[in-house]
């Protein structure tokens, strides 16, 4: 499973979001797919009051690459 195409395109935290849910969609089983949305729904609680652009980028930046090997497990899987 390669990652989406427009991780290249997300620049703010709602485009992250929908990014992370759409990578979600793509994993291989409902159980799997709801465990990471939980996931990504709780990463965004706990940093909703972050207000440094930088360190926002950095945390877009290391969500992607997450994201990256996520997908990547599990395609190695099956």
């Amino acid at each position: 499973m390669a990652p989406l195409p427009g991780a290249e395109l997300v620049q703010r935290p709602l485009q992250l979001y929908r990014y992370l849910l759409r990578c979600c969609r793509q994993l291989p089983t409902k159980g799997i797919q709801e465990h990471y949305k939980h996931a990504v729904r709780q990463s965004f609680r706990v940093h909703s009051d972050e207000d440094s652009p930088e360190r926002i980028q950095q945390i877009i930046k290391r969500a992607i690459e997450d994201a990256d090997w996520i997908m990547n497990k599990y395609k190695k899987q099956n």
